[in-house]
Order: structure tokens, then C-alpha cells, then sequence
């Protein structure tokens, strides 16, 4: 009895182990990624590219971060950050929540935010923009690697 119960803990173990190796699904998000950000009104409102690497902590480092698209709330610079989370089940299903917040530098007090899912190769959900007189909004996203 005693050895059954060792080996069911070993199987456990291993199990879980399993289930909780998230590398192959951060290595999803790692690389270089170009965004289109839609407005309600189905005209784009801002492109970006960036290059992303998943932290072991549920954090992205967000480098080579450039707009594509001219806009007076970020006139000259921004400050990001970003989150990614792998979440599943016991059936190896799996799927990635990710977040960014852009910080305007200046004209200070912009902030755009992405709230978004990974599958794979895209990224889609909605951003909200907040801040200044004429730098607000919201809408949807796509985020395309490669």
C-alpha cells in the first residue's frame, strides 16, 4: 500500500509539472509584432511595431517600440509595459491573456491600454484610450507576429 501511495504521488507530481510548463506558449509571444488599433468607426486610429520577450514573472519587456501612425497624444514618446498570462486546463488546452499600457511621454498624461488574448501568431481584444482634450477613445486590435 505504501508503495502504491508513492507512486501515485510521483504520478501527480509529474503531472503537474506537466500542466504547469507554460514555455512553449510564451515562447508564442516572444518576437516582433505589428498592431493595427481600430476605432468604433472601423477607420484605423493607430499602428504600431515592437519586439516583446515573455519574463518568467508575467511580465513582457517591450522593446523597439515605435508608432507607425502620426498622432498629436504621443507627439514624442512612450513609456510601455505589458503583462502575459497562460492559463489551461488538464486537457493541454491553453491559451495566453496578454496587456500592454503606452504611456505618452509628452504631452504627458496619455495612456493607451490593450487588453487582449494570444493565439499563436495574433493577438486581438479591445484598447481604451484616456488622457487629454481629443486623446480619447476605444475599439478593437490585432497584433501580428513576424
Amino acid at each position: 500500500m505504501k508503495q502504491f501511495g508513492i507512486a501515485v504521488l510521483l504520478l501527480l507530481g509529474m503531472t503537474l509539472i506537466g500542466c504547469g510548463s507554460s514555455s512553449s506558449n510564451a515562447n508564442n509571444v516572444n518576437g516582433t509584432w505589428s498592431a493595427t488599433l481600430v476605432g468604433n468607426n472601423n477607420s484605423t486610429m493607430f499602428q504600431f511595431g515592437t519586439s516583446l520577450k515573455a519574463n518568467g514573472d508575467g511580465t513582457l519587456s517591450v522593446t523597439s517600440f515605435n508608432f507607425t501612425t502620426n498622432s498629436p497624444c504621443f507627439a514624442n514618446g512612450a513609456t510601455e509595459t505589458g503583462s502575459f498570462g497562460v492559463t489551461g486546463d488538464f486537457n493541454g488546452n491553453t491559451s495566453g491573456t496578454f496587456g500592454m499600457t503606452i504611456q505618452s511621454t509628452s504631452p504627458s498624461g496619455n495612456t493607451l491600454t490593450l487588453a487582449g488574448t494570444d493565439s499563436g501568431n495574433s493577438i486581438s481584444g479591445t484598447w481604451t484610450l484616456t488622457g487629454s482634450t481629443g486623446c480619447t477613445g476605444s475599439g478593437s486590435f490585432t497584433m501580428t507576429k513576424g
